[in-house]
């Protein structure tokens, strides 16, 4: 069963716990810190109130239901978990099985004036998934029942599944037919492919399967006013699209019920490389020239000097990375080097050709290839980041993440900006917060940006919200003035939306507005979401 009050289940623990030496090393950065005592869930369970809804054969109004369905996974909802400070619980929790009884839901919550929110996996980072206080009673649709391989039409290389699917089954039922999506954003093991679509979800290998803008092919939505078909073309010139009125709309205009996808054979060979370069410069230049190259790799990701340098120390020293030091040092690639990991995937000589590629423009701007054997320990980790969560949070340390795209003329410079504007935000408290960079998904056009940040929890989980906010909102208004989007793959949810009509315009939003108004016109699907 997934942990009610973290990311994981309760039967898969990966030992995350800092090591003395990755432990002593934030102590130096940030300062010692002391955890916050954790609430248990039989107090949370406690704290329950009666439900509000009438009675329906699929709705579960079970004190422990609907805390397991109360909150995502961004920084405010660990601290309601862990506090048990929910706030608001949903009302009931339905399961259905069918897009049918989806449609039944919804007709029941407009005959009641019942607000609905669609539950995938959870692991919203930007509060997609929390009921609004003072508001109607409210239904939390949990879609993890829909989650088999409908259909399979291997001419056309579309699948057909359940919007409950998660990472994992979309996969399995997929390889076993010789096929992959190839969609792995971080939540992989838990999200669900209607999240993703409903958020306009990146996965780490997009560039060779692309974000799922290009895998969404079509599908079912169940709204308010009726059930929506968005049957699947290779391409249409008939007007506005409305695949991409349901991309990112984040449960506002209805329920995603089943998922049409663009599918591919599964991959021959595929190989994950590690690449230094001597300065972050160097690596732009070269990272750059590759995307607007056309190498054929499927993933790219650049880390500045500090995270460089963070993830190294993390990693727990050692020989290995002493003579890695070394090594680099020895190549001319010394402290101010920026760590590139790069995945090839494809044939036998898709990847030969690939790598050579970007060998070469690796070698151009001074690069220092490693092979694969950091290769593999980012493979063998890629999913493990939420959880290094529990690790710090354990060592009184909080830790969250802040990510945009840009175009190539402002990306130099836009680590250091976010990064700044995060790292002051607490300067009147005298509090050190360490933040560092990566950019995670490389276009022609420009990059994402992605900023982790770690601080000490205060006194209290009230000042340790407070924090929170304050270090939120600083990396949001610098993601703004540099004209960078609010979301390049978290989505807007509740967190975000303030910052929407910057992006969007004035016009912008009545029109997102007007969508939201003909599917949903009582205004009952996921309110507060999305739209500010």
């Amino acid at each position: 069963m997934k942990r009610w009050n973290g990311w994981g289940d309760d039967e898969n623990d990966l030992g995350l716990e800092l090591s003395p030496s990755a432990l002593a090393y934030l102590q130096q950065l940030v300062g010692p810190s002391t955890a916050l005592p954790a609430a248990t869930l039989e107090e949370v369970l406690s704290r329950v109130p009666p439900s509000r809804l009438p009675p329906h054969t699929l709705v579960s109004v079970d004190a422990e239901d609907r805390v397991r369905h109360a909150r995502g996974q961004s920084l405010p909802d660990w601290l309601a978990l862990r506090s048990g400070d929910f706030g608001v619980f949903p009302d009931g929790v339905a399961f259905p099985k069918t897009s049918a009884e989806v449609g039944d839901l919804l007709q029941y919550a407009r005959q009641h004036q019942v607000s609905v929110i669609p539950y995938g996996g959870g692991t919203s980072v930007v509060g997609h998934i929390n009921p609004e206080a003072g508001g109607r009673p409210v239904l939390t649709i949990d879609m993890t029942g829909m989650n088999r391989l409908i259909a399979l039409d291997r001419e056309s290389q579309i699948a057909t599944f359940g919007a409950g699917a998660n990472g994992p089954q979309v996969e399995s039922a997929l390889a076993q037919a010789g096929y992959t999506l190839g969609h792995y954003p971080q939540s992989w093991e838990l999200s669900t492919v209607g999240g993703w679509v409903a958020s306009r979800s990146s996965g780490q290998q997009s560039m060779r399967y692309g974000r799922i803008e290009q895998m969404f092919a079509g599908g079912h939505i169940e709204t308010p006013m009726g059930s929506l078909e968005i049957p699947s073309f290779p391409a249409s010139s008939a007007g506005p699209d409305i695949r991409e009125m349901i991309m990112g709309s984040e449960g506002r205009m209805g329920i995603i019920t089943e998922v049409k996808v663009r599918v591919t054979p599964l991959p021959e060979r595929e190989s994950f490389h590690v690449i230094f370069f001597p300065d972050w410069d160097a690596g732009l230049k070269a990272v750059r020239a590759m995307a607007q190259g056309k190498v054929q790799l499927s993933m790219m990701r650049l880390s500045n000097t500090i995270e460089t340098f963070t993830q190294l120390k993390l990693a727990g020293g050692g020989t290995a990375i002493s003579l890695l030091e070394k090594y680099l040092a020895l190549r001319g690639v010394g402290d101010s080097k920026t760590m590139f990991t790069f995945g090839v995937t494809g044939s036998r000589a898709q990847c030969k050709a690939a790598l050579a590629l970007a060998n070469g423009f690796a070698r151009r701007h001074g690069g220092v290839g490693t092979g694969t054997l950091l290769g593999r320990k980012w493979e063998h980790g890629r999913f493990r980041s939420p959880y290094l969560r529990e690790g710090l949070w354990d060592a009184g340390y909080a830790v969250d993440t802040m990510e945009t795209a840009i175009d190539w003329i402002r990306v130099p410079d836009a680590p250091a900006v976010i990064e700044a504007a995060i790292t002051g935000a607490l300067a009147e408290e005298k509090e050190t917060v360490h933040a560092f960079t990566h950019l995670s998904h490389i276009y022609p056009q420009g990059s994402s940006v992605y900023t982790t940040y770690i601080f000490r929890c205060g006194s209290s989980y009230a000042q340790t919200h407070a924090r929170w906010q304050q270090l939120k909102a600083a990396g949001a208004r610098a993601i703004v003035e540099l004209g960078g989007t609010i979301s390049h793959q978290h989505g807007v949810g509740k967190d975000h939306a303030m910052y929407l009509p910057a992006e969007k315009g004035e016009l912008g939003i009545a029109a997102i507005q007007g969508l939201v108004d003909v599917f949903d016109p009582q205004g009952q699907m996921n309110p507060g979401k999305l739209l500010p």
